[in-house]
């Protein structure tokens, strides 16, 4: 039998610390780089973004489940035809390129319980692997433009990895401490909507034949 994975209030509390700290820093670099999404011809919101937590995935349930049944059933429909545009493209060899479920009438439904990159879309940030391995990420195309413009164009970037490494801690605390027993998980919003709250069976170590 799987159980439904919930969030306790500690666990809500901590990983929106997390979120508070990294908009912190991309508002900082925001601001050196004179950006601002404002009169942006673009909506990163048709991004094909891509969530690796059971954290941030039973966090966007905690916003579902206060939607109305109107409502949460548009959502659900979305989501399901989002997929299937989102099938296509992948199916032709071309990355999605497909509006979010969660935006109607250009806003953003669940706004408060948006998730991590969409957070963080936007500015250059960094991230160091547990490797070593240093990945660059240089924002979205009009900061691209805007660093492309400026003198110094290794200035300004959000350092992800003090937040991401308390986010994998958090996820293994909230997985038991047996994160690696569990599938990865690598979805689209619109995959965590359909499928439903994440649950959890027993770690792979703990099952038998």
């Amino acid at each position: 039998m799987n159980d439904e994975l919930e969030l306790s209030r500690a666990f809500v509390v901590e990983l929106e610390d997390i979120y508070e700290k990294l908009q912190q820093e991309y508002e900082q670099v925001a601001e050196e780089l004179d950006f601002s999404c404002s009169g942006c011809p673009d909506n990163c919101c048709d991004s094909y973004f891509l969530h690796h937590t059971y954290a941030e995935w039973a966090y966007l349930w905690i916003g579902v489940k206060q939607l109305d049944t109107a409502a949460r059933g548009r959502l659900i429909e979305r989501a399901k035809k989002y997929l299937s545009r989102c099938e296509k493209a992948l199916a032709a060899g071309e990355r999605p390129q497909v509006m979010c479920p969660l935006n109607e009438g250009g806003l953003c439904t669940l706004y408060r319980y948006r998730l991590l990159v969409c957070r963080t879309h936007g500015v250059p940030a960094v991230l160091k692997r547990p490797d070593g391995k240093r990945l660059n990420f240089p924002g979205c195309f009009r900061c691209q433009e805007i660093v492309e413009a400026r003198a110094d164009k290794g200035s300004g970037a959000v350092n992800r990895t003090p937040m991401l490494v308390r986010l994998a801690r958090l996820e293994n605390e909230l997985l038991g401490n047996k994160r690696d027993s569990y599938p990865r998980v690598k979805m689209t919003i619109a995959q965590m909507l359909v499928q439903g709250p994440p649950t959890l069976g027993r770690p792979h170590c703990d099952k038998r034949s």
